[in-house]
């Protein structure tokens, strides 16, 4: 055989090429095996630090991991200086996995936990409807515990309190008159029971946090 003969076989642009990515280790990932992984939607729980720029921080990080969160909620807790960020999440579970992880990384953040199914779920909605049908639109609202919080001779507007699978269906069927505005707060979620919502975990110094965080940062694809 000589050189100009080369090696038997297809031309390497005519060689089959493997489907799917590769890990940091260069195993290839069968795309099959991968895409069977079907989201799911739960609810996550995080204590941070009640101080400025704390929002702003996990929506940068949700948006630069272009993580599917359907509601996001904050507000402050029984301890002073302290929040609860409620977030409800459609993920496959290494997406969820990756989300909680993310969430510890956070400097303000004292502990992140994913709720059990059962946990205490709740929503808001003020919904504004036509008021022509004023008694068909009462009887609506008395089905779903609908409180009236504006009237009008050509609207009423209620605030409706529940589960997401409660306010969802209020809506629907406050639908056949017209809804002329919805304005929803997101979940908010607590864990039944004596079990700690989000518990802290042992306390560390700053500066440990910090050089922990600095690690991250380099393996940041993770």
């Amino acid at each position: 055989m000589t050189r100009d003969q080369g090696l038997d076989g297809p031309a390497p642009e005519e060689r089959p090429t493997p489907a799917g990515r590769r890990t940091k280790q260069g195993i290839r990932i069968d795309p099959e095996v991968e895409a069977r992984r079907e989201p799911r939607r739960t609810v996550i729980s995080a204590l941070v630090e009640h101080e400025p720029g704390v929002l702003a921080e996990v929506s940068g990080l949700f948006s630069r991991r272009q993580f599917n969160i359907e509601s996001l909620t904050v507000g402050p807790t029984d301890e002073d200086g302290r929040a609860r960020i409620t977030l409800v999440v459609e993920e496959p579970d290494p997406g969820i996995d990756q989300i909680k992880k993310q969430l510890r990384k956070l400097l303000p953040a004292i502990a992140v936990r994913e709720l059990d199914p059962d946990a205490m779920r709740r929503e808001l909605a003020l919904v504004k409807v036509n008021a022509e049908r004023p008694d068909q639109v009462a009887a609506v609202a008395d089905m779903y515990d609908a409180k009236t919080v504006d009237s009008s001779p050509e609207t009423a507007t209620f605030e409706i309190t529940g589960a997401r699978q409660k306010i969802e269906a209020a809506i629907e069927t406050f639908s056949q008159f017209g809804i002329r505005e919805i304005a929803r707060t997101g979940t908010t979620a607590l864990a039944r029971g004596t079990a700690d919502t989000a518990a802290p975990t042992p306390p560390e110094s700053s500066a440990d946090k910090a050089n922990q965080t600095q690690q991250y940062t380099h393996a940041d694809d993770d």
